[in-house]
């Protein structure tokens, strides 16, 4: 394994553990796994200084 190799941003698990989602926010990469995407949409504020830009993100609303 390589320190470049992509992780999910939450769990720190590699795509050799599980899918991983490739999100670009700032001109940088970042990756996130499908049991931790709800929380880029629900509680991005548990992503901040995981992912460039979490702070900006408000959570989804619902009707």
């Amino acid at each position: 394994m390589t320190s470049n190799e992509p992780r999910c941003i939450q769990c720190n698990r590699t795509d050799a553990e599980v899918p991983l989602i490739v999100l670009r926010s700032q001109g940088a990469e970042a990756w996130i796994c499908p049991q931790h995407l709800p929380l880029l949409i629900h509680k991005p504020q548990t992503l901040v200084g995981k992912m460039p830009g979490a702070e900006n993100l408000s959570a989804g609303e619902h009707d």
